[in-house]
């Protein structure tokens, strides 16, 4: 189903000046196509481009906005199977999870097609003092002008769909710099963009080294940075940035709480699915759940039974669940930081093997909380649980992380969920649904390390627009 290679488009154009960039197949290691890589020239060509498209693209009307966004879709349902295959082989994503993603990007685009004809002003009366009588403002959102995305591996479609789908909306040009590791699925969306009428220069999709990228953070033309990554490296392109608007969405090690009237049988499915879901690697996967201490061994007992269940292999296999990491490395890190809270005291409850690149769901307790494993982004299926015996303590414990992305809470006590709501230090809290979960209209972002700035389509278009006032004096 792949193609032998793949060119990257340039102002909206597709190039093939080389096959530099290899894309594997993440299960079996093996080289499945080769892909355009671009260089700094291009990358500022790219940003020429998209400078001399910012009037053209402002000045493109809402309606054809929208129906650039519908086409998108429309050829995605038509492409879906692809989609998903591709997906499956460059991040070894398993198949069901696959198209799962791939509905998310028709999702995500018919979304931002439904905000482009929606981008209304305010009528603001100014008369509430004297010398203003006669006097009425009006506001509009305006694009903020060229705007350059960089996305990582693990959602290369959904990610992806969520920078370019409101930057199409509002009429903001682009230059998408998507993950080495799975750069297939960011092209056949540049692939489907050059189906349209755009103006030229409009959007480049261009796969490079990060040595290369450096353009799309320091040249002052761009106006709007969205990063999606790690939050060391996030925190360094702000840095580099310098007066353009940024946007981070950085990692996480999110916890949740099961609180001592929990549904425990619901709790366990959702957490689980949370926790191994995509082999761990989301920024918003269970990293951490504390349990009230009467439920607790009940609790550990089911998760540890559902852990073992999973089932892990061949992405391409319809009942698997948990696939390969990103990279043989990754799974050896993985491994060596749960070998590493073991031997500091925590106890294995299942998992903590490794076959090649995938790592079976590993359930850890009595995790000491300076380890990595629980601590940091592990990035992979491993899963700390520990009891509580007040809400407030469990409360805090969440709290006690560089990490600030979401949280999840299943309760039914009301007051739980408020104070929950009120106190934990995250972006997002979930109530008896794990912090794992997203709809892609919904505003989503964290805060401390996890980044600032949410996505969500209706909150990017704020990030990708600027407020134009006009004060009109009538008397």
């Amino acid at each position: 189903m792949l193609k032998e290679t793949y060119p990257y488009y340039l102002a909206g154009k597709s190039a093939s000046p080389n096959t530099d960039l290899e894309v594997t197949d993440k299960y079996t290691g093996q080289t499945v196509t080769r892909v355009a890589r671009a260089d700094t020239a291009a990358i500022r060509q790219a940003i020429d481009a998209a400078h001399s498209a910012a009037k053209p693209m402002r000045e493109t009307p809402a309606y054809q906005r929208r129906e650039v966004l519908l086409h998108c879709a429309k050829r995605f349902e038509e492409r879906a199977e692809e989609l998903s295959q591709s997906l499956c082989i460059e991040a070894g994503k398993p198949i069901q999870h696959s198209r799962g993603e791939t509905q998310r990007l028709i999702d995500t685009f018919q979304i931002a097609a439904e905000e482009a004809v929606r981008l209304n002003g305010e009528v603001t009366p100014l008369d509430r003092i004297a010398r203003a009588e006669g006097y009425t403002g009006f506001t509009k959102r305006v694009p903020i002008g060229p705007c350059s995305f960089i996305t990582p591996f693990n959602f290369p479609l959904n990610l992806a769909a969520h920078k370019i789908a409101p930057a199409l909306a509002v009429g903001c040009p682009f230059v998408l710099k998507p993950a080495s590791y799975t750069p297939l699925g960011a092209l056949i969306i540049a692939e489907t963009l050059a189906e349209t009428d755009l103006p030229s220069g409009a959007f480049s999709v261009l796969p490079c080294q990060s040595s290369d990228a450096a353009p799309l953070v320091d040249d002052e033309r761009i106006k709007l940075l969205s990063f999606t990554g790690s939050a060391e490296v996030g925190w360094s392109l702000k840095q580099k940035a310098g007066k353009k608007h940024v946007v981070l969405e950085l990692g996480g090690n999110a916890g949740c709480i099961v609180d001592q009237d929990a549904d425990i049988e619901d709790a366990v499915e959702r957490i689980a699915f949370g926790g191994f879901y995509q082999s761990g690697q989301s920024c918003i996967s269970v990293q951490r759940v504390y349990i009230h201490q009467n439920l607790y061994d009940e609790f550990k007992a089911a998760f540890v039974k559902k852990a073992q269940s999973l089932k892990a292999g061949k992405p391409q296999d319809e009942d698997t669940f948990i696939g390969p990491v990103i990279s043989l490395q990754d799974a050896e890190r993985i491994e060596s930081w749960v070998q590493s809270a073991v031997e500091s005291g925590a106890n294995l409850l299942c998992g903590g093997v490794r076959s090649g690149p995938i790592v079976a769901a590993t359930v850890l307790e009595n995790v000491a909380n300076n380890e990595q494993v629980y601590c940091e982004e592990v990035f992979g299926p491993v899963v700390c649980i520990e009891p509580f015996q007040a809400f407030d303590d469990a409360i805090e414990k969440m709290n006690a992380s560089r990490f600030g992305l979401q949280a999840g809470v299943f309760t039914r006590d009301i007051h739980n969920a408020m104070k929950a709501w009120n106190q934990l230090e995250v972006g997002g809290v979930m109530v008896n649904e794990s912090p794992s979960w997203r709809a892609d209209q919904m505003p989503y972002g964290g805060v401390k390390d996890s980044g600032f700035g949410r996505e969500g389509i209706r909150n990017s278009i704020e990030d990708m627009s600027e407020l134009r006032l006009m004060v009109l004096r009538s008397r």
